[in-house]
């Protein structure tokens, strides 16, 4: 594995193991390896992993950084931005930036995990340029065989003991599609419902009060009210002028769809994925939103777009 260390741009590969030793096995050169050469090094992990990898690599292992991955693996937006903020911190010179990013997949539903996989397969866009090799450890003892499967789609390389290999299976982020995609609601059926036009103080009063009666808390109905007034901001300027939203309580989270009546649906289903670069003004709103969000889908239409932002009770 230490031989794509002089390549530049991303290393992305995905760690399949089902074993102790078969992760130390990896991971404990990929440290060391880092660490002579002045890389700046991150694990985050299980807090079992992080004991076995404490142990393996010593007194070297003062020098890496841990991270519980429960708490770093918050949601997609936010842990994409974090890591960004990571790597934009250390990449300097001629060095690396080292991630071992173990993705935490239990007690995610079905579309989590969707969403989860897609933010794996978006990392190959948001840092493709960068200097940062993550590896995304996937224990397969106990995590599902279609989410090992999708990682072989989401990672450009696969990694067996210390050696990686080209994963024949590997899609790119425009080609990935992935399952669970809840069917948006329709205007007029369940839940609150407002068709909007250029009022967006309505929109905000809407979404504050129904938000409310629905149960989230005044801190998350806050956050709920920018994210929607910053996607219908987009609906009334790139979307047709015009949209419905229609905001209920699904299980443990409150789901609203903020469509639009545009004539064509948004292009790209990592849109706010990718961080705004300085000076950048379009696009900067759904990366807001993807902050403020639980989970995003963006939803393409045959003639529109449906956004659903999701915020867990």
């Amino acid at each position: 594995m230490t031989g794509a260390a002089d390549a530049r741009g991303l290393i992305h590969q995905g760690l399949l193991y089902g074993a102790d030793e078969q992760f130390l096995a990896a991971t404990v050169p990929f440290c060391r390896d880092g660490l002579e050469r002045g890389d700046a090094v991150l694990a985050v992990t299980t807090a079992t992993n992080a004991d076995l990898l404490r142990d393996g690599l010593g007194a070297d292992a003062g020098h890496v950084r841990f991270v519980d991955a429960d708490t770093w693996y918050d949601t997609p937006g936010r842990t994409l931005a974090a890591y960004h903020r990571y790597v934009d911190e250390r990449a300097d010179g001629d060095g690396r930036v080292r991630v071992i990013g173990e993705p935490v997949w239990h007690g995610r539903d079905d579309l989590a995990v969707a969403e989860w996989t897609r933010y794996e397969s978006v990392i190959n866009l948001a840092f493709a340029d960068s200097p940062a090799w993550i590896v995304c450890p996937y224990d397969t003892r106990v995590v599902p065989e279609r989410i090992v499967d999708d990682a072989r789609r989401t990672h450009p390389d696969l990694v067996v003991g210390s050696l990686a290999e080209t994963s024949p299976a590997y899609l790119a982020p425009a080609l990935l599609t992935t399952g669970a995609r809840r069917a948006p609601a329709v205007a007029g059926e369940g839940g609150a419902v407002l068709r909007f036009g250029s009022d967006l103080a309505a929109v905000r009063r809407f979404v504050a009060d129904t938000a409310d009666s629905l149960g989230l808390s005044p801190t998350r109905t806050e956050h709920a009210v920018v994210a929607v007034n910053e996607v219908a901001t987009n609906v009334l300027d790139h979307g047709g002028g015009s949209g419905w939203i229609a905001l209920r309580r699904t299980g443990g989270r409150i789901v609203c769809d903020v469509a639009d009546d545009g004539p064509a649906p948004l292009a790209d289903w990592f849109a706010g994925y990718l961080p705004p670069a300085p000076g950048q003004r379009l696009g900067v709103g759904l990366w807001v939103v993807r902050q403020l969000c639980d989970l995003v889908e963006i939803q393409p239409r045959d003639t529109g777009t449906t956004v659903s932002l999701h915020f867990d009770v």
